[in-house]
């Protein structure tokens, strides 16, 4: 962990214990995959989710939303428990938006009642037809005097659809590709708004939406109509790398157990470490653990410095931790063998777990369209 100061180290420790101890014991007493709003509010009690919102607004941070810090929070409780990893990154991904591009009004409306656990947020970008194609979205938003009338589906969706506030992104401008999408914030209980669950292999808190003519108040636009893209886009860039965050601590976890299990149990007379197949497998798991966390606290602290657009940085780091903690969690379980498959067991959960995050906030592809993307228009900026 030599990528990160001792604040953050023991910061990254206290969260994992917490996690442990405290979050653990409530994932394990909440509603299959719904909302689980005991863990919000402890969440919000044991002071994580304050730490993402300024001290001006009910959380306890003194400056701007620190990446490291956010990176830092997931990949502890990654580490012990996704669902309250889940839970803690929805909250932020789906208020962030608010936060950043709301009016005062707004962010004085939802962001205090997030950071405190008493409202739950989401964020709603994917339709049934636009998920990595995000310019794609068809959910119409039509102006109605002085308000707008959105009407459309929202599918996959985290924390829908118990959510209490969702930045829900329409199309302004028909055929105008990304410039022509706005951000909206939607209350959960808004006339016309219809929600079902969709249940996926891992029990996530996670549904489609339905709007009927939802009326939303111009107030309530995020940044400019039809700049809802670049809004999107911020926020992403922040939250990628922390996503890789996640990986690491569900690769953290899994590298632990397989060290475990190599080191107690016993073939052909000698432990599995002293196997070199197994060995061998131990090591690539732990180089490319640490590789997946260097780029991910790369990625965090060029977003904390200031650094501009750190699109290419955060496309690479979830790219790269992402597709790390499917093969580490992989090898984990083959070195356990069917115990790892077993319902219950860490390993099975965590193999269930990862798949979604090579494919949710841009998927493995993507990342690389990105990054491609990303090195010829450095190249071609620097030329004279």
């Amino acid at each position: 962990m030599s990528s990160i100061s001792d604040e953050h180290r023991r910061l990254l420790e206290d969260t994992r214990r917490l996690a442990r101890h405290e979050l653990t014991p409530i994932v394990g007493r909440g509603p299959h995959g719904r909302v689980n709003r005991a863990l919000v509010q402890a969440l919000a009690d044991h002071g994580i989710l304050p730490r993402l919102f300024p001290a001006a607004l009910g959380g306890t941070a003194t400056g701007n939303v620190s990446a490291t810090e956010l990176c830092v929070l997931r990949a502890a409780i990654a580490a012990e428990s996704t669902t309250a990893e889940t839970t803690l990154a929805v909250q932020g991904l789906g208020s962030y938006p608010i936060l950043q591009s709301g009016s005062d009004a707004l962010r004085r409306r939802w962001i205090p009642q997030v950071a405190a656990g008493r409202a739950v947020a989401a964020f709603a970008l994917t339709e049934p037809g636009a998920g990595s194609d995000a310019a794609a979205i068809e959910l119409r938003a039509e102006l109605d005097g002085d308000a707008f009338r959105l009407s459309g589906t929202k599918t996959w969706i985290s924390h829908a659809p118990d959510a209490d506030v969702y930045t829900l992104f329409a199309r302004t401008t028909p055929g105008a590709g990304a410039r022509g999408v706005t951000a909206f914030v939607v209350p959960g209980d808004a006339d016309g708004l219809h929600g079902r669950p969709i249940e996926l292999i891992a029990p996530h808190p996670l549904g489609a939406l339905e709007l009927d003519g939802v009326r939303v108040p111009a107030a309530a636009v995020l940044g400019e109509v039809d700049g809802g893209f670049a809004v999107a886009m911020r926020t992403l860039d922040l939250f990628r790398p922390s996503v890789g965050a996640a990986a690491v601590g569900m690769a953290q976890a899994a590298l632990e157990a397989a060290l475990d299990h190599a080191d107690q149990r016993e073939a052909f007379g000698q432990p599995l470490r002293a196997h070199q197949a197994i060995s061998h497998q131990l090591a690539d798991m732990a180089t490319r653990l640490q590789a997946a966390r260097l780029l991910v606290f790369d990625a965090a602290g060029a977003l904390d410095g200031g650094a501009g657009r750190v699109t290419r940085q955060a496309a690479m780091a979830k790219l790269f931790a992402t597709e790390m903690a499917q093969f580490v969690i992989d090898a984990a379980i083959q070195i356990h063998g069917a115990a790892g498959l077993e319902r219950g067991h860490l390993l099975e959960e965590l193999y269930r777990e990862v798949r979604s995050l090579r494919i949710y906030e841009g998927t493995s592809e993507i990342q690389r369209t990105i990054i491609a993307r990303e090195l010829y228009r450095d190249r071609h900026e620097r030329r004279p």
